[in-house]
Order: structure tokens, then sequence, then C-alpha cells
């Protein structure tokens, strides 16, 4: 039988952002082998009729010893288990699991999903990531993005061939798990920030435009952050910064959930002041999903989910002035309003971001790869 390999940097992202391709790639009796670190999340792969198999992965690091033996470690995987192709995600996959591939003459599939601050960094450890892209990419079969910027960007740098890239509008949305879900009508507006808990995503931004809102407002506004805290990533907010806010009553910490939707559910606006480079934030659509409008930045990857002044509002990046004003017009609009922008939200997610075309689209990668000649 012919055996498929998806990979990410964690368990928690196969199985929530993927877990419907590798269900899709099991209805067509593929052998599929999940590979990630392992978490909680793991079993749950295997749940679904997936194998799955460890590796370690330094997800922030720059030890090259470290991704010297992620590297081996994918071969062996890979040798191992007669993989016939391998579906990649997160960053160091694309560059160790792809090389490993090669190694083995496995296709490869890789899918870049926002480049951070890879090609607008000039530190040391950018450069090498980049040049590791550029070698390992030559050996890739497909290679997908989430907006044009990022394959524009790759292209011009000869990092990969235009004639094996494709767009995809971001890991797409589960349309029957997110449904339009109107915002309670009792005098208080409340925004949802959903995200890892950067500081590169716009928390801080956030967190100050709150204060200011704060101030008009009163208890008449909230303001909640979703997501994981205290990463390991130079740009992380602290526990202690968090507590803080927590503390002088801007904001409400949720910690982290599997059911994103029954948080979702509760607020009037989802906002995501990013000036990371993004692929396609998938809580903007989750949130557009379910009948919210959105506030997020004029940002690679996150304009791609808002018509300004349709189903939400741009802001400027870095700039929390725009974005406090952009949070007032949502306030002063009214309930009404908001849910009418909402449901131009919802149409938007059905028309570009079903995440059923997504899902065809790897696996018909899969196909076509599996019989090139």
């Amino acid at each position: 039988m012919t055996t498929i390999a998806i990979t990410a940097n964690t368990s928690w992202y196969l199985y929530n952002f993927r877990k419907n391709t590798i269900c899709s790639l099991l209805e067509k009796k593929y052998v599929v082998i999940t590979i990630a670190p392992k978490d909680k999340y793991s079993v749950e792969l295997e749940r679904l009729g997936a194998r799955y198999i460890h590796i370690d992965i330094d997800q922030g690091g720059k030890n090259p010893y470290r991704d010297i033996k992620t590297l081996l470690s994918f071969c062996s995987i890979i040798s191992k288990n007669k993989i016939d192709a391998v579906l990649n995600f997160t960053p160091k996959n694309n560059v160790y699991c792809t090389l490993a591939a090669a190694i083995n003459k496995t296709k490869v599939i890789n899918n870049v999903a926002g480049l951070g601050f890879l090609f607008v960094n000039e530190s040391l450890s950018s450069k090498v990531a980049r040049l590791l892209y550029k070698f390992s990419q030559r050996f890739a079969d497909k290679v997908f993005f989430q907006n044009e910027d990022d394959r524009n960007l790759f292209v011009i740098n000869e990092i990969v061939n235009h004639e094996i890239t494709e767009r995809l509008p971001g890991s797409g949305v589960d349309l029957s798990r997110f449904v339009v879900t109107p915002a309670p009508d009792d005098g208080t507006v409340r925004f949802l920030l959903s995200a890892r808990m950067l500081y590169d995503k716009g928390v801080g931004h956030y967190v100050d435009a709150a204060r200011m809102i704060k101030k008009e407002y009163g208890e008449s506004v909230e303001f909640r952050l979703l997501g994981f805290l205290d990463v390991d990533n130079p740009s992380a907010v602290s526990k202690s910064d968090m507590q803080a806010w927590v503390d002088e009553g801007i904001v409400s910490y949720l910690g982290t959930s599997d059911k994103v939707e029954d948080e979702i559910a509760q607020v009037d606006c989802m906002v995501l002041p990013s000036f990371y480079r993004e692929g396609v934030p998938k809580s903007l659509l989750e949130a557009g999903a379910m009948g919210k409008p959105i506030i997020t930045t004029d940002n690679v990857g996150c304009r791609e989910t808002v018509d300004h002044d349709m189903n939400g509002f741009l802001c400027h990046p870095q700039d929390t002035l725009s974005l406090y004003e952009a949070m007032k017009k949502v306030i002063e609009i009214g309930h009404e309003k908001r849910l009418s922008m909402g449901q131009l939200s919802r149409e938007k997610m059905q028309t570009t971001f079903d995440e059923q075309f997504i899902i065809n689209s790897y696996v018909d990668a899969v196909w076509q790869v599996l019989n090139q000649k």
C-alpha cells in the first residue's frame, strides 16, 4: 500500500489544523504516518487511524547539532517505513524533511504558511535559514503558499521554480464546525485576540489600544486573549506581563482551548494586529466563518481576510492609534451593523476559504507527485 507521511513541529498542530486532511487521505486508502514531537495530541492522531512517530524538533532553536539530529531522524524514519510521499508543514520540517526525503528518493509536498521575520530580518540566523530554504526547496516536488506575497518572494529569490508552486487560501476553515453564532446583545462589546501570545502578533498594541478604549467606555467593553503563553520565541509575552495586564483590569486571559468556537461565539469582533509575516491566520478564518467582524493589519497574510469597511477594518501595522480607531468604529456602529458585517465575513469564508477546497488540493497533489514520470 502507498504510505504518506504528514509532518509538523507539534502534534497539536497536526491534530488541530490538519485533522481533516489526514482523514481524507485515510479515506483514499493511503497508509498515513504522522511525524511530530510527542505531546498530548499524539494519541489523538492515532485515534484518527493514522500511525504516529515521535521526532525531536527544536522549534525556535539555533543549535546546528540538534538540527542535524532532526535531519538524521527524518532520514531514518522515511527509510524504515518506506514512505512514498511526505506532506510537510512548519519551517524546519520544510527544510530537513525535504532533504531527508531527497536522500531517500521520496516525493515531497511543502506548505509555506507565513515567513515570520525570515525575509526581513538580517540576523545571522535568518540568513542561514534563508540559505537552508534555498538549498532544500530545489528537491521539493510541490510547494503550496498561503498568500501571493510569499509565493512571489520565493520565486524572485530563486528558491523555487514557479512551475511547482501553487497558492492556497490559507489552511482554510471547517464551515461545518465554525457556524454563524451571533454575540449576545447585552450592552457589552467584546473583543478577542486568538493567537500565540507574541508581541509580533500585536498583543502589546492590542493591550495599549484596549487601555485607551477602557478609559472611554469603562465596563461596557471587554478585551480577551486566547492562546499559548510564554512560548519558546524571542517575541513571547511573559507570564508576568500577562498577569500585570489582568491585574490592571485591561484584559482577560483565557488560556488555551480545544474548542475555540465556544470562545469566538461569545464575542462581537476578532482582532489580530499582527506585524509578523503571516500565512493566512487561522483565527481570523474561524471568526469569519462564525459571522464575526474582523480587525486586522494591512499586512501580508492578514489583509486577505478583510474587505475594508465591509466585513471588518484594516489598521496600520504597529500603530496603536490606528487599531484604537478601528475598535472604536466597531463599538459605535452598534449590534445590528456588527451582525451584518459578520454575515459578510461568513460569505467571504464560504466563497474563498472553504477548507474542503484546500484538502482536495493536497489530496490531488499527492496523487500527482506519486504519478510523475
